[in-house]
């Protein structure tokens, strides 16, 4: 008995050692391991001491035993129980790892381009009117049909004009007899110069008075000026029509031009003959080649802007006059940028920024998990200088390095160090045009 008494003090005093010097982990503190030890000592000394001095010891005892309970509760209410409730609580509260997707940040070669926003029109356009009013006697053609140069379009009522241009001929055909015959009696002396000069001038007059009555009824058969498309048609056989009055539009589409306008800083970039690119949004995913035809011979003094104009090959005819167009005019050398998606920048007022998934630092008493570890992720907020936006891509002047990480989606849950897991099946699928507002 002696022996193992002595063995289990040894014991108990060795263990609180070993946890003082952190050689040993154990749910109770050193000074219980202690006390133990000094209790298992006093029974000792108990059963060795002679039989008078016994209550002595036992008194001894009872009182180790209380004051070693006061102390473990002491322990336990002030000292364990915070750390449990504390540990609680945080456990309560500390943020669930948030679902996000990422993309790593790549270098790309951009050749520097200039942006614009113009407008498309027909190398040559005009609206088809009468110069002569008049009721609409035959359309020869339909609307949206491609004509040739010289092609009839639309007659107009010349009835009248028949008539005149017949009565006309009857006058010059009389004005030439009479001038002959002046002629004649002129040769043998038997009239007056005045009335060889009178006759001359009316037969003159009565030919000027048929070819303006043929002029006129030629104005009123309107042909197309050159080939191209013809509009839809606004008049009808039977409809008067007055001077200037927009029967059909008339435009020719290939080539076609875009007039755009850019500052007045861009000229030191901007020469006839450069390569332009244009989209338009009625053809998404299709790019038109073409060059500069012509640069403006003066700035605007309001906006400080220069139009340009770029002429573009259009032999399917897709591009219409009046079309909204986004051009584009290489503007230097390519060269290499680092590049995010679009979709991984949060604009804000404190500025531009990503979230940046980094392996979460290691806790108290822990190893440094392994950089590829997916289920121990942070993300870390970076500022970001942003430059020239490609598609769904964006250029990264300062504020993030080749491969870094970016979230793409979920960044509205997020704040600084919060815990994040990689869901790759939540991407959002690419998309070749962003919707127009």
């Amino acid at each position: 008995m002696k022996w193992i008494l002595l063995a289990l003090i040894a014991l108990a005093g060795a263990a609180g050692a070993a946890e003082l010097t952190g050689k040993l982990t154990a749910p109770v503190p050193p000074p219980a391991f202690f006390a133990i030890a000094v209790l298992l000592a006093i029974i000792l000394l108990a059963s060795l001491a002679p039989r008078r001095i016994r209550p002595v010891i036992v008194f001894a005892l009872v009182l180790v035993l209380l004051v070693g309970v006061s102390g473990g509760l002491y322990y336990f209410q002030f000292v364990i129980k915070p750390e449990m409730v504390k540990g609680f609580i945080a456990a309560s509260f500390s943020p669930k790892p948030t679902a996000v997707t990422a993309e790593p940040v790549v270098k790309e070669t951009w050749a520097p381009r200039l942006p614009a926003i113009g407008t498309l029109h027909a190398f040559q356009g005009v609206d088809i009117a009468p110069q002569i009013a008049g009721v609409v006697k035959a359309v020869h053609f339909k609307s949206g049909e491609d004509v040739a140069a010289g092609a009839p379009l639309v007659d107009i009522d010349d009835s009248v004009d028949q008539a005149d241009l017949k009565n006309g001929l009857a006058q010059l055909k009389n004005a030439e007899i009479t001038l002959e015959r002046q002629q004649q009696l002129m040769v043998g002396g038997n009239t007056a110069k005045a009335q060889l000069d009178t006759a001359q001038a009316a037969r003159d007059s009565a030919e000027a008075a048929v070819e303006r009555t043929r002029a006129i009824i030629a104005q009123k058969t309107i042909v197309a000026p050159f080939a191209g498309r013809l509009g839809i048609t606004k008049a009808d056989v039977g409809q008067y029509v007055a001077v200037g009055f927009s029967l059909v539009t008339l435009q020719q589409l290939d080539p076609i031009y875009a007039d755009f306008s850019t500052p007045e800083q861009s000229l030191r970039t901007l020469a006839v003959g450069q390569e332009t690119r244009l989209t338009v949004d009625a053809l998404p995913g299709q790019t038109f080649v073409g060059k500069i035809a012509a640069i403006d011979a003066r700035v605007a003094q309001d906006s400080r802007n220069i139009l340009v104009r770029a002429v573009f090959d259009n032999p399917d005819r897709k591009l219409l006059p009046g079309m909204f167009a986004q051009v584009e005019v290489d503007s230097g050398t390519p060269e290499e940028v680092l590049t995010a998606p679009r979709t991984a920048v949060v604009y804000s007022l404190y500025g531009d920024n990503v979230f940046v998934v980094k392996p979460a630092p290691p806790k108290a008493g822990q190893a440094q998990a392994a950089s590829s570890d997916k289920e121990n992720l942070i993300v870390e907020r970076r500022f970001v200088r942003l430059g020239a936006t490609r598609g769904e891509r964006v250029a990264i002047l300062e504020g993030l390095e080749p491969g870094a990480l970016v979230v793409t989606s979920g960044q509205i849950k997020l704040q600084p160090n919060f815990p994040v897991t990689l869901d790759a099946a939540g991407a959002l699928p690419s998309r070749p045009v962003l919707p127009k507002p």
